[in-house]
């Protein structure tokens, strides 16, 4: 099964969910994951199997969004010779892999109907058919599904059967997403940065400029670990063994779009500037407007500098789309330029 390398976590929220997964790993009920594309399930999903009692048997896994439905079925189930064109002998499915130890069901919101009923049977009486046979065959998995879907409301959609989302959700645990680890993203940009410099040959450990952990910590990660790990590798290669300076967010940005920072969109944007002042005798007499108006081109000034007047990526540190950044900007240019 796909993993990001070792669990690694010192804050509070990493730590928290940890002890979740080693409390729930002792009792041999299904577990269901949810979290956040790239936040860790299938590192989850292994710590609840090796501590648990199943540890010395496998734990195997399938991505449920990756097949339709008939080969899915037999993915699971298996199959006999004949069943279907192209079954020239029995195989056995993911089910029988399992056995006595754990099956990993990623993506467990997009198992078609069919399908679900079929793994509903086997957590009810722990027996099921191999496609294209009547031979019951029992089986004693536990099943750890993961999911970033709202599988309530696909069940009220009819798109989830209630019955299986009740056996399968003896406990839900929330993965915490990478920008609820603060404390965490160095420490795993760190680990990801050493790892790179290894595979490359290189000498030295990497070590990160302050402007980098800046616009590291500041990033609110959609992606989570993946996307982290990608950034930190990207990064590290182009630096080509000195101190990391830049940080590449978004591969996709074409340097010639006219979001670049040397397009006539950003011609406006002033070279040098330093933030407004954070302090003044007067704020407490400010309206509500005036305050706000003052929070807005200091938020602005700052993510600029932190991003080295770059738009896009300011927009990425303030958590905003690029146009909103740009209608915002627009709005405190003439102040934003007084102040450089």
């Amino acid at each position: 099964m796909e993993t990001l390398g070792e669990a690694l976590g010192q804050s509070d929220a990493f730590i928290a969910f940890q002890e979740q997964l080693s409390l729930v790993a002792a009792v041999d009920r299904p577990v269901l994951l949810v979290g956040e594309r790239g936040s860790g399930k299938e590192l989850a999903a292994a710590r609840l199997h090796y501590l648990s009692k199943r540890w010395e048997a496998p734990i195997v896994a399938l991505n449920c969004a990756t097949l339709a439905s008939t080969l899915l079925e037999s993915e699971l189930f298996g199959h006999e010779a004949g069943a279907f064109t192209g079954a020239r002998s029995r195989r056995q499915g993911r089910f029988e892999t399992a056995d006595s130890g754990t099956l990993f069901l990623d993506e467990v919101g997009l198992i078609p109907i069919e399908v679900q009923e079929k793994i509903l049977r086997v957590v009810e009486y722990r027996a099921f058919e191999r496609v294209g046979s009547s031979t019951p065959i029992s089986v004693d998995v536990r099943i750890i599904g993961a999911t970033n879907a709202d599988l309530r409301q696909l069940a009220k959609e009819g798109k989830f059967k209630n019955d299986l989302l009740d056996r399968l959700s003896f406990e839900v645990l929330f993965v915490p997403p990478l920008r609820e680890r603060k404390g965490d993203i160095m420490l795993l940009a760190r680990h990801f940065a050493g790892r790179m410099a290894v595979e490359l040959g290189q000498q030295s450990l990497p070590d990160f400029s302050d402007e980098a952990i800046s616009l590291l910590e500041a990033y609110r990660w959609p992606g989570n670990i993946r996307e982290l790990k990608n950034v930190v590798e990207r990064a590290l290669y182009k630096s080509r063994g000195k101190l990391i300076r830049t940080i590449e967010f978004d591969p996709f940005r074409s340097p010639y779009a006219t979001i670049s920072r040397n397009s006539h969109e950003d011609a406006d944007i002033p070279a040098v500037a330093e933030p407004p002042a954070t302090s003044h005798p007067e704020t407490a007499k400010m309206s509500l407007p005036d305050t706000i108006r003052r929070i807005e081109q200091e938020a602005l000034q700052k993510a600029l500098q932190a991003a080295q007047f770059h738009q896009g990526n300011a927009a990425q540190l303030l958590g905003l789309s690029y146009n909103q950044f740009r209608v915002l900007y627009r709005k405190h240019k003439n102040a934003l330029r007084k102040s450089a």
